[in-house]
Formats: C-alpha cells, sequence, structure tokens
C-alpha cells in the first residue's frame, strides 16, 4: 500500500526554510491545522532501571506536565495515542527472535545476558522490561502507522528514540530500537525512501546498523565524535554499504561545540542531504543530551539552538515530504531545566503550535518542579540562535568547520553535492 497523503481538509502549506525562528515555522493552513498524532501514556513511565539511572522516568512526567500546562494537547486536530506493547512480530521487524526471548527471560526472570546488554551497568534487567520497551516500540509503531495512512500528517513520540539497541543487543539505556521499527513501517507501507535525522550528543548507531546497506533509508546523524564519547562510532567516512553509499551521513563534532557553531553544523549538511534525497517522510530523533548542562557528553548547545534546528526540520517536512514528519525523544539527563524545554519545543512544533523565543514557562510548572527535584525551573525558553552560514565562508582554525567540511567531502559527492558549494 503507498504511503497515503492527508486529505486537502487535513493538509499544511509548504514552510520556507527556517532562518532561526521558531516563531513561523509551524502555520497551519487556513482551513484549520493538519492533524496530529501525539503518544503518551503513564505506562510508559515503567520504562525504568532503577534509582540512580540516568534515563529516569521523571524526564518523561515533567515533559507532559509542562506540554499539558502549555495547553499543547488541547489544540484542534490532536490525536492523544497510549498503545499496548508491540507484539513480537512488529520487534521481529527489526530484532533477531533469539534477542527477543533473552529480553523475555531478563524481564521475568531476572536473568542477565551481559552477552546481549542485559545486565550491565548502562542496562540493568528490571521486572517487566520487555513490556515497558514494547510499549515504548509501540507508541513509535503506531504513530509512523498514522503517517502511513494519512491519519496524521505530523506524529511525535517523546518516549522513543531508543537509537542505540541492535537486532541482537540492548546498548546505551537502549532495548529495543523503537526508530528503527517505525521506519521499517514506513518502508513496509508504501514510503519509497525514508530519511532519518539524529541530533542525539551521542552516534545513532543502531538505526544506522540496521540500514546500513539500504539505499531506501538515509541515516544523518550529528553528533559528538565517537573519538571521545560514546558509543565511538560516526566518523565522516563511514557513508553507508555497498549499493547504499552516500546514505549513511555523520556528523563528528569536537567537545566543547556551543549552540551556533553546532547549528551551523546541522544546517551545513542537513538540508542539502535531504533536498538531494527527497524522502517520502522525515523521521528525527531529539536526543537533547548535546545540552550544556547535560551530564553526559561535551558538548554546550542551548535549548534555543536545539528548538531552531526542531523548527528547521519542520520546515523541511513541509518542503519535501508533503509535511509527514515523525518526532522522537532520544537521550537528554538535565530532567528539570533542559528535557521537558526541549521537547515541549518539539511536541509545540508538530501539533503547529510552536513555542516562542522567550516565552515565559507557566509558573504552576515550575513550582512542581522546584517541589520534585529541589531546584528551580527555568523562567524562561530562552532565546534562538542565529544562522551562521556555511555559504559565509570556512575557517581551517576552527575544529567545528573542520568537522563540517570532512563530512561533506566524504559523502556530499554519491549525493550529487559539491562538498564546497552547495
Amino acid at each position: 500500500m503507498p504511503i497515503s497523503a492527508p486529505t486537502p481538509a487535513e493538509g499544511s502549506p509548504a514552510v520556507a526554510p527556517s532562518t532561526g525562528s521558531t516563531a513561523s515555522s509551524a502555520a497551519g493552513s487556513s482551513a484549520g491545522p493538519a492533524r496530529a498524532c501525539v503518544v503518551w501514556g503513564q505506562d510508559l513511565l515503567g520504562y525504568d532501571f532503577g534509582p540512580g539511572h540516568p534515563m529516569a522516568p521523571a524526564r518523561l512526567d515533567l515533559t507532559m506536565r509542562l506540554v499539558r500546562e502549555l495547553g499543547l494537547l488541547a489544540g484542534p486536530g490532536v490525536d492523544l495515542v497510549a498503545p499496548p506493547p508491540a507484539d513480537d512480530a512488529v520487534l521481529a521487524t527489526v530484532h533477531d527472535a533469539d534477542y527477543l526471548a533473552a529480553v523475555r527471560a531478563a524481564s521475568e526472570h531476572g536473568t542477565p545476558d551481559p552477552r546481549r546488554g542485559l545486565g550491565t551497568e548502562d542496562d540493568p534487567v528490571f521486572p517487566g522490561m520487555h513490556e515497558a520497551a514494547a510499549r515504548v516500540v509501540a507508541g513509535s509503531w503506531e504513530a509512523a502507522g498514522a503517517i502511513a495512512s494519512g491519519r496524521s500528517l505530523h506524529a511525535v513520540n517523546v518516549a522513543g528514540g531508543m537509537h542505540h539497541a541492535k537486532a541482537g543487543a540492548a546498548s546505551g539505556f537502549c532495548v529495543y530500537n523503537d526508530a528503527a521499527v517505525a521506519v521499517r513501517r514506513l518502508l513496509d507501507e508504501g514510503a519509497d525512501r525514508v530519511a532519518y535525522v539524529d541530533l542525539d550528543a551521542h552516534h545513532g548507531d543502531g538505526v544506522e546498523e540496521v540500514f546500513w546497506g539500504d539505499p531506501r533509508v538515509l541515516t544523518v546523524s550529528v553528533h559528538q565524535s565517537g573519538a571521545t564519547l560514546f558509543p565511538g562510532t560516526g566518523h565522516p567516512t563511514d557513508v553507508g554499504g555497498p549499493g547504499a553509499e552516500g546514505t549513511a551521513v555523520n556528523v563528528a563534532l569536537p567537545p566543547r561545540t556551543d549552540g551556533g557553531r553546532w547549528w551551523r553544523a546541522v544546517d551545513a549538511v542537513v538540508p542539502p542531504v535531504l533536498r538531494a534525497f527527497r524522502p517520502d517522510v522525515l523521521v528525527t530523533q531529539h536526543g537533547c543530551d548535546a545540552h550544556g548542562d547535560d551530564p553526559l557528553s561535551d558538548l554546550d548547545v542551548s535549548v534555543g539552538a536545539q528548538r531552531t534546528a526542531t523548527a528547521a526540520l519542520h520546515a523541511l517536512a513541509h518542503e519535501l515530504t508533503g509535511g509527514r514528519w515523525l518526532a522522537l525523544g532520544g537521550g537528554g539527563y538535565a530532567i528539570a531545566r533542559v528535557v521537558p524545554l526541549a521537547w515541549s519545543a518539539v511536541v509545540g512544533e508538530v501539533v503547529h503550535a510552536p513555542v516562542a523565543d522567550g516565552q515565559p514557562v507557566p509558573a504552576p510548572w515550575r513550582a512542581l518542579v522546584a517541589e520534585v527535584t529541589g531546584v528551580d525551573g527555568p523562567s524562561t525558553f530562552g532565546p534562538g540562535v542565529e544562522r551562521q552560514p556555511w555559504s559565509a565562508g570556512f575557517d581551517p582554525d576552527d575544529a567545528v568547520d573542520r568537522a563540517i567540511l570532512a563530512t561533506r567531502r566524504a559523502v556530499f559527492g554519491h549525493l550529487g553535492l559539491d562538498a564546497h558549494f552547495d
């Protein structure tokens, strides 16, 4: 079955590529906003590795409480989806049968299997692990189905983005790879080409590995270099397997890259490769652990810069895919001051009610943060970030510019682009 277009009443016009402001990036059509699918249910808080683990369920809870305070679920055309755990047939579209059995054994009997990443420091075993991880997958699976069928134009699952999980192993807090499962469903239901863009501080290795040799899937990852951060992969010369060269794109940034330079890297690589690939659907991962307050990376990317990138990706979806866009969460471990602001802004883009630069954070939510965490929540969403276009010139003394050029030289030729001037 081919990917279905939204009906005219549900459609949304093309949006010009972002220049750094979120204010105009998500306007609906005069006939009303396009339908949006938002995945959420309290059961998603069951994905819990235990006290002290960075993947704290509170980061999701605080995010969705802020989303509600902002009124983002109250607008017309927003469908809230809370699916039960995905069954084995869905999980098996990406994962090996013996791995599924190992996760079930760990979940039901506490049986570790370090060879498969289960029972490690990153992925400790907990009761109900299988069901909790399968529920995350189900959210992204259902969201992808809503887009494929034309029921929704945009969709978001902030609990998703588990991009490190492999076909046969857990890795980096990720048990099952919901992002890869969602891409697989889009392909199975008619998409000729799917683009996956990953903005997490850590390389999106699991998704890239699943589709390494598939020319129908473009994977783009903008991350801290694997030379200095887990998982140690994602080098610019990693461009895809035989017959799929140019469909893996990796921007490996140096530590301490700030928001302006990070946005320059995103803008210098992501729009041109997406335009060259011409996807039918865009899937994006919005791990916000690139923020300077995050304990698990060495980047320094503001919430405003991340919001600017989200708006730009939204605009590219309207430009290139007819608006078909699935947004996912991912990493992010500054649970009070960063994650809820970054991901509520993603939800705002998806439901065509974008958060504005400098918008105040609701006082009731700030009071909740103080009560739950003992720290004050941010008072505003902060400024965006100014665009620093690649066309302004290459600085050979700048480590970020050298990283950008390394990626462009490695991959642009495969896509028919000029590494210096496109």
